[in-house]
């Protein structure tokens, strides 16, 4: 079933490059979860909760974007996904999971609380003749992926004890299905919902709660304690700020984790009289490298344009981070403080997304001239996503309980794309690029490289684009690779990350920037492409071995 939304692809402005937002029409239901599963489609997921469209019967709460035409098709899903999250498998499935209890005007779901939702590899281009598996029947509790916290009933504010599942699992399951309870997550209560997590090129898990941080060594099955995030921020929903795992670099793949936004409020407060959707969300925005030196120093403080409730930070292929949506003042959720905005826990909108720059000097990372700004307010429930062409795809936000357009701030259907100014431009092009690539062994593909861009300053990235939910990007991951352009400029041997814990196995995107200009991504399978629990592939160095590889770093 497919659903036109609008007629025409956003078309390159004439003009200098720029940046620039232009409005594609619509998603037909709300993007509050949106990932990229293949070159020319996205996936949304939404609560069923009242939007207007219609399969077999019953409203819609599932659908794919097509990029090229800027249409949806429906996808008939079974179970409440609201809040859950997601990622790829090794094999490129990709699983949505958990959720909420049944909650559909006139009974068109089943509680997606146990569930998961796979949709299986396609190869249609618009989406006709893909589907999701959705059974719940074969529901699994939350369903080699990790799945972190969780909470039992729906809860007006933040995870309580009596409610609160402070435990890790696998999918799919070992330990012989016996959850591992977790002494980091208890000690992030309340606010530790949506945890974020990283997995780090030894093998180990970065994950942030709240204002804590541990590394979790899945194998050893310990927590090591990291500093607090810097002055008591709170980074986890309901204190929705956001976090990423920046650009990994050959030979060292040194870890450097950013976590920006959220709030200094007290988690200790009755939120219905202590907390406003007035209150000031934080500027703040810390960074730490994840070595021996780099945890002895600490976090490293720096200060975002304004303070950023919810806001989401999307890598680019050439290593920049952008950050974008969100709000100035307020939290997350769509009930439970004083003031609120229609429904909304959250109030002044930010539309003009600001660019991070790694590599700049600390106090010049941050910068908004050059992005444009945007009409809609992307609040709660919103999601962004880097897309294959290299542009972005905003969509979604709704602070309320149900499908709400007579309100202060409505369901948001309106789907954008923020163009970077090199979308407008004579672009590289790859070719011959193989459908999968294996760890450690080189590869050779074709290239055409347009006359202006021959400065040689030139970055090869894999690209992970990322599940974005609730003001975080689970699995956004750049690996950039070493590449030898030849001598005419025609080909370009490239060299894959070692292993997989570099780059988890399953799929990604090569993009080529030269000279600040992007080329259109190509899909790759990373890995074996076998169904999970796989061993370790490519060049594995053992734990003492990468211990002293990454503390020889000089900070």
């Amino acid at each position: 079933m497919q659903w036109r939304v609008h007629a025409l692809f956003a078309e390159l402005s004439l003009r200098a490059p720029s940046w620039q937002f232009v409005d594609v029409g619509n998603t037909g239901i709300v993007a509050l979860e949106l990932q990229v599963v293949s070159e020319t489609l996205a996936i949304l997921l939404d609560f069923p909760g009242g939007a207007p469209l219609q399969i077999n019967n019953h409203i819609a709460w599932g659908a794919l974007w097509t990029f090229k035409t800027n249409t949806v098709t429906l996808l008939d899903l079974l179970t409440n996904g609201f809040c859950a999250s997601g990622h790829f498998l090794s094999n490129a499935s990709m699983v949505s999971v958990g959720g909420s209890r049944a909650a559909a005007p006139g009974g068109a779901d089943q509680s997606g609380l146990i569930s998961l939702r796979i949709f299986e590899p396609c190869t249609s281009s618009d989406g006709s003749g893909c589907g999701i598996f959705d059974d719940p029947a074969q529901a699994h509790e939350r369903c080699k992926m990790l799945i972190v916290g969780e909470i039992q009933e729906p809860n007006p504010f933040f995870n309580t004890p009596s409610m609160a599942v402070n435990t890790f699992e696998f999918f799919p399951a070992t330990d012989g299905d016996v959850t591992r309870p977790s002494p980091f997550l208890e000690r992030s209560m309340p606010a530790n919902l949506f945890p974020r997590i990283f997995a780090l090129p030894d093998g180990k898990i970065f994950m942030a709660a709240n204002s804590r941080t541990i590394i979790y060594d899945m194998e050893a099955r310990t927590e090591r304690m990291l500093p607090d995030i810097p002055n008591g921020v709170r980074i986890t929903n309901t204190y929705d700020g956001t976090a990423q795992l920046l650009p990994l670099s050959p030979a060292k793949y040194v870890p450097e984790v950013l976590v920006c936004g959220g709030t200094n409020s007290s988690d200790q407060v009755n939120p219905a009289t202590e907390l406003s959707s007035q209150d000031p969300a934080s500027d703040q925005c810390s960074r730490i490298v994840l070595t021996e030196e780099g945890i002895r120093k600490g976090w490293e403080v720096e200060r975002m344009l304004e303070g950023r409730m919810m806001p989401e930070m999307v890598l680019l292929p050439s290593g920049e981070v952008l950050i974008i949506n969100g709000v100035g003042t307020g939290y997350a959720s769509t009930f439970g403080v004083r003031d609120l905005v229609g429904q909304s826990n959250a109030d002044h909108p930010i539309l003009t997304p600001s660019l991070y720059t790694p590599s700049a000097p600390r106090g010049k990372r941050i910068t908004n001239k050059g992005p444009p700004t945007s009409a809609i307010p992307r609040m709660y429930h919103s999601g962004v996503t880097l897309t294959p062409m290299g542009n972005l795809f905003v969509a979604g936000s709704n602070s309320n309980l149900f499908f709400n357009n007579n309100t202060v701030f409505n369901s948001e259907l309106r789907a954008e794309y923020l163009n970077l100014p090199y979308t407008s431009m004579d672009c590289p092009v790859l070719r011959s690029v193989p459908k999968k690539i294996r760890y450690n062994r080189q590869f050779t593909i074709s290239v055409d490289i347009p006359r202006s861009l021959r400065s040689g300053k030139m970055k090869v990235a894999l690209m992970d684009l990322g599940f974005s939910s609730h003001a975080f990007h689970s699995g956004n991951r750049v690996v950039f690779m070493d590449a030898e352009l030849s001598s005419n400029g025609k080909t370009l041997k490239i060299m894959p990350p070692p292993n997989n814990r570099v780059y988890p196995p399953g799929p990604g995107f090569i993009y080529l920037t030269i000279d600040d200009v992007t080329s259109v991504g190509v899909q790759v399978m990373v890995g074996s492409g076998a169904t999970p629990p796989l061993a370790d592939e490519g060049l594995l160095m053992n734990k003492s071995l990468f211990a002293l590889f990454t503390n020889s770093v000089r900070l």
